[in-house]
């Protein structure tokens, strides 16, 4: 009997909107609703994740972008691809939603980004993660810059504005999409509604982004 591929799920959000918690919660729901489940992260954990992680604030625009991809790559065909064939839910902190708007604030244009991620695993759910402006400048401040990009006074806004263009990037490329606003709510409350929108068949989006079908961004 052949096993069922599991799901794949993305968190994607501004610095400060609760990622690294809400997957943890996310992840003991799964668990608790018997998932098996394995979370992972990008840059990944490999090394060619750590040098990218690394030198992230000293390597920038279209270079860096592909060192992201490239990482992207390696992390889907030795972790994400293999989980998925054992039936396992992979829960990955940051994917293409963050590329379409990191890079994006590098001064990358989004269909060089869709490009280089034209042969990536799409996501059977991507979570897009959201608050306030001024409620991620507060977090941020109590938490600390974690890269560059979070340093600009405008970072916050910013974000918010490339994330809800991401969000329609991503429903154009045929991804199910679950924008959530955590300024006032709790993990476990976004991660019972991620499971509630898991879609029951995984797999059913194309495994390939198509770039030259998708509008340009502005």
């Amino acid at each position: 009997m052949m096993r069922q591929r599991g799901h794949f799920i993305t968190l994607d959000g501004p610095g400060g909107v609760g990622k690294s918690t809400t997957l943890a919660a996310l992840a003991e729901h799964l668990r608790e609703r018997g998932h098996q489940v394995h979370t992972t992260t990008e840059p990944s954990t490999s090394p060619l994740g750590q040098f990218t992680r690394t030198h992230a604030d000293h390597i920038h625009g279209h270079a860096l972008a592909c060192l992201v991809a490239a990482d992207r790559y390696h992390h889907i065909s030795t972790e994400i691809q293999p989980h998925l064939d054992a039936g396992d839910t992979v829960v990955c902190d940051r994917y293409l939603g963050s590329t379409l708007v990191v890079q994006r604030l590098d001064g990358v244009p989004e269909p060089f980004l869709l490009a280089l991620n034209a042969d990536i695993v799409l996501p059977d759910l991507a979570v897009l993660l959201t608050a306030a402006p001024a409620t991620i400048t507060r977090r941020l401040a109590a938490r600390g810059a974690h890269h560059r990009f979070e340093h600009h006074p405008d970072a916050p806004t910013r974000e918010v504005e490339l994330y809800a263009r991401a969000e329609q990037t991503l429903t154009g490329l045929g991804v199910p999409v679950l924008t959530v606003d955590s300024s006032n709510t709790t993990p476990p409350k976004v991660a019972a509604r991620i499971a509630t929108a898991l879609p029951t068949h995984p797999g059913s989006v194309a495994s390939r982004t198509r770039p030259d079908d998708h509008a340009a961004a502005p």
